[in-house]
């Protein structure tokens, strides 16, 4: 059967290519030919055309594309009380290209502000989803993301000399975020999360340990922070996550299977589902998937890759669905592409045209398996 709560059996991880207009408003305000009102207009109008394009897809959800940000997650991290954006030496590696020179610190105390820009960015996508009939969904990282990369060394000893209470305030800085997004209206959040297929990755583990850090046990620190930020959230709020493993202009990080993480991951986090990327045999086989604890929990499979254009086969898909359906009853699964189609500005290596024709396979194959 389909669903009427999130997530539903045709979903979408969350960013989409930027438009033209965007890109083209954003290059002009760095000129200093237009303000930051001006781009802002642009930017209200094409979320309020994607939201209205979603819905005619036949999603029952609609995101705002994460149209305002630059980044999947450092605009989030950045306006966050006690962080603050820098620029390294370096980016962040993919395979085969670096990323621009941007990451984040921990300078003082953490906490959510009542004034973090993104609650109003939910605020304008919610008024466009309720004229559309969609649910909005909001998606932000998870607060692994804020330790995992930089490690110890980017996070103030001053402040923090006790890891563990910055692991303290961590989880209390994302308690109060949920509160602040749900009182905003928001009743479908997402914590997107590259960390879990780090800690399945030999290179990403060795690379922590390089940095000073180590990885040993973070699995457990990880799962405490969640559930820890988001236990009181009220029943008509769903929090779903999404394990990366990488996606800069179709580039990649991460390699190895979930079996590492998928016990605690799957039946050790308290999320409402999991949007997992399987479109690669870099991701392993789906028999991790036996971990996920029968019941309410919904695992979303990525099988349709958002790194290319090339449209999947329906047949292809539906088989896919069946092994899974091996380690999952088929009513704990839905249907996604891999990842979003632009977690950066610069966007994936495909057309809009291909994007709009993966987001509606989804459906049409969804409908197919569990109904109109």
């Amino acid at each position: 059967m389909q669903r009427t709560k999130a997530p539903f059996r045709a979903d979408e991880v969350g960013s989409l290519l930027r438009p033209p207009r965007i890109k083209e408003a954003r290059a002009r305000l760095e000129k200093g030919e237009i303000t930051a009102a001006d781009l802002r207009k642009a930017e209200d109008m094409e979320i309020e055309k994607v939201v209205h394009r979603q819905a005619s897809t036949g999603l029952k959800l609609a995101t705002d594309g994460e149209f305002r940000r630059s980044w999947w997650h450092f605009d989030f991290l950045a306006k966050l009380t006690g962080c603050e954006l820098f620029h390294p030496d370096e980016g962040i590696q993919f395979a085969g290209v670096q990323t621009r020179h941007d990451a984040i610190r921990v300078t003082g105390k953490l906490d959510f502000p009542a004034d973090h820009p993104m609650l109003d960015h939910f605020k304008f996508l919610k008024r466009q989803c309720d004229i559309a009939h969609v649910t909005a969904k909001m998606t932000i990282p998870s607060p692994a993301v804020l330790h995992f990369r930089g490690g110890r060394k980017l996070i103030s000893k001053e402040v923090y000399p006790d890891l563990e209470v910055f692991f303290e305030d961590l989880g209390k800085t994302y308690r109060k975020a949920v509160k602040a997004f749900y009182d905003a209206g928001c009743r479908y959040l997402q914590f997107d999360d590259t960390v879990w297929a780090y800690l399945c990755s030999q290179d990403e583990l060795r690379k922590s340990r390089e940095r000073g850090d180590n990885p040993d046990g973070l699995q457990e620190i990880y799962a405490r922070i969640i559930n820890y930020a988001i236990s009181e959230r009220p029943a008509d709020m769903v929090i779903t996550t999404h394990v990366c493993r990488g996606n800069f202009r179709s580039t990649w990080i991460s390699s190895g299977g979930y079996e590492p993480v998928a016990e605690t991951m799957l039946a050790g986090t308290n999320y409402d589902g999991y949007f997992l990327e399987y479109d690669s045999d870099r991701a392993g086989g789906f028999e991790p998937l036996r971990y996920l604890p029968k019941g309410n929990k919904i695992v979303v499979v990525g099988v349709i890759t958002s790194k290319t254009g090339a449209l999947e086969k329906k047949d292809d898909i539906k088989r896919r669905l069946e092994e899974a359906a091996k380690f999952v009853p088929l009513e704990q699964l839905a249907l996604s592409p891999q990842c979003g189609f632009a977690s950066t500005e610069e966007g994936n290596i495909l057309s809009e045209e291909e994007q709009w024709a993966k987001l509606k396979l989804a459906v049409d194959v969804a409908n197919e398996v569990w109904g109109k």
